[in-house]
């Protein structure tokens, strides 16, 4: 089963808007979540599940809003969440920012998208292009021939309309990964993994057949051929519009896309990554008197690629003062509310090392509060490149029509979480 109502409220608990879908969980009920809520939080034993008698409370918080779902039934928790983060996106869509004040504004709208988006308490259509053909934010007025369903709704293909046309037939993939790194102090790589994703921006007329290869190891083995460089493959999930009974059979990634941008696939890679940035820290605090840091970053990847908008974040004692700098290239930035010094890279080629150096003074009366040691993080971007090796083999188009048409395939690898401890 399902959620029984879905309601939106404000930091204080106000019910902005609410939609009961099954009618078997009073609605007063959502008046006992916020308590709820705050005892758990001053317990230290808060929960994305809250419980109050048979009824359970499923939240997320979104900006100045909470977004719950009321049910008395053993829901499935995981589809329930979907749902609710999926609401998050659809209104995004819509009104740009989702906050207190955008449901105010559109209330007509937001009751609107709850009708279509979730029936009886299943979720129904959940595609913020098919909800934006016959739910808009303008007045409509009364037309007999307007008055029929979206052929979306009720076709095979409900994330594509039919009839869609466009001079000049393409399609764009951009392969992204993303590094999750985690270095201790010591300078060992504790934990490292690429989180991957193939997003497409589709300009094709008509209800294109599209099939996509990748050099996937266990596509290679199937056939025979186990030449080159592979990839291994975890945590796959795709758009709604891929044929999963076909990959499952031959790892063929055959779908008719949704027009316009989409996330087609997103993949996890487990294995071992040599950080592409390294940084070489030396911290030195003097007591009473000042803080001495000195940064090396080197760039661990080819030198014919190039990091782009570099930014290493070094955090520094919350009571320093009187910041100054010293930088072979960039700029670097004291940001007191973050207590931590930005420096900017604009252009990092790979092989290059780069020095920082950075004098604070310290208060002669020391603060007492015992502070942690945040990382040093860095964020970059590297165009034209994959950690992985993952690679298009061929973007296969299909029509009815025979129009040519051309694939343009993009790759960029940037920095997820990625931190480096450090000893002070």
């Amino acid at each position: 089963m399902s959620a029984s109502a879905i309601f939106v409220l404000d930091l204080k608990g106000k019910v902005l808007i609410c939609r009961n879908y099954k009618g078997d969980v009073n609605m007063a009920e959502i008046d006992h979540f916020l308590p709820l809520l705050m005892q758990q939080e001053e317990e230290g034993l808060l929960c994305p599940v809250l419980l109050r008698g048979n009824v359970h409370f499923m939240w997320i918080k979104h900006s100045n809003l909470y977004l719950v779902a009321t049910t008395n039934k053993n829901s499935n928790a995981s589809l329930v969440y979907s749902f609710l983060y999926k609401i998050v996106e659809v209104f995004t869509e819509y009104f740009k920012e989702l906050e207190e004040e955008s449901i105010q504004d559109n209330f007509v709208v937001v009751y609107e998208l709850l009708d279509e988006l979730m029936d009886f308490g299943f979720p129904q259509t959940t595609d913020s292009k098919i909800l934006q053909e016959y739910i808009t934010q303008e007045g409509t007025k009364l037309e007999v021939a307007k008055s029929k369903v979206p052929t979306t709704v009720t076709n095979a293909v409900s994330w594509r309309s039919e009839g869609i046309k466009y001079k000049k037939n393409e399609v764009f993939i951009d392969v992204i990964e993303s590094i999750n790194v985690l270095v201790n102090a010591n300078g060992s790589v504790m934990s490292s993994d690429i989180v991957g994703s193939i997003k497409l921006k589709t300009m094709l007329s008509g209800m294109p057949e599209l099939r996509l290869g990748l050099n996937d190891r266990v596509l290679f083995a199937l056939t025979g051929r186990d030449k080159g460089k592979t990839v291994v493959m975890e945590d796959v999930k795709f758009h709604q519009c891929v044929r999963l009974s076909r990959f499952d059979s031959d790892r063929t990634i055959s779908f008719i896309p949704p027009d316009g941008e989409s996330e087609l696939m997103s993949y996890r890679i487990n294995t071992h990554v040599k950080p592409l940035i390294w940084i070489e820290s030396v911290i030195e605090k003097f007591s009473h008197s000042r803080v001495e840091i000195m940064v090396k970053a080197k760039g661990q990847f080819k030198k014919q690629s190039v990091a782009n908008n570099v930014e290493v974040r070094v955090p520094v004692p919350s009571d320093a003062d009187s910041p100054k700098f010293k930088t072979s290239t960039g700029t670097a930035k004291y940001v007191p509310e973050k207590n931590m010094v930005v420096w900017t890279i604009k252009s990092f080629p790979g092989g290059k090392e780069f020095l920082m150096r950075a004098h604070f003074g310290l208060p002669s009366v020391e603060n007492n509060e015992l502070e942690g040691k945040p990382p040093i993080t860095v964020k970059f971007e590297i165009p034209y490149f994959t950690v992985s090796g993952i690679q298009v083999r061929y973007m296969k188009i299909i029509e009815k029509s025979g129009y040519q048409a051309l694939p343009w395939v993009r790759y960029i690898t940037q920095s997820g979480d990625y931190q480096l401890r450090t000893n002070v």
